[in-house]
């Protein structure tokens, strides 16, 4: 089953030098140790909420706004699309990325037909 892996963080949350540092080597360490199984099948990191742009349309009226939708702490900062044979395995998968020892990673499932 395809899981899409939402990586959000907040970026006000305060790390130290050495924390920010390690963000990059261990998030290339899970893209390798993912890749390698044929777990995860693509993925991205994301520009900053202040690159935004939101996309309405009401009443025929296209909606442009800067910024993102959602009035959270937690922006989405990234992507991963997996492959895990169970919700479980998705799960172990999102526990091991980096960024879901500061942040927030939510697994939801792809429609299946």
């Amino acid at each position: 089953m395809k899981y899409l892996m939402l990586i959000c963080s907040d970026e006000s949350v305060v790390m130290s030098p050495a924390e920010v540092a390690d963000i990059p080597a261990a998030t290339e360490a899970w893209v390798t140790e993912m890749d390698g199984s044929g777990i995860r099948l693509t993925g991205d990191r994301l520009r900053p909420v202040s690159d935004a742009t939101t996309v309405r349309v009401r009443e025929a009226e296209v909606l442009v706004a800067d910024g993102p939708f959602a009035e959270t702490k937690e922006q989405i900062a990234g992507f991963d699309i997996i492959e895990c044979s169970d919700l479980d395995q998705a799960i172990d998968v999102a526990a091991k990325h980096p960024v879901a020892r500061f942040g927030t990673i939510e697994v939801r499932p792809f429609w299946q037909p």
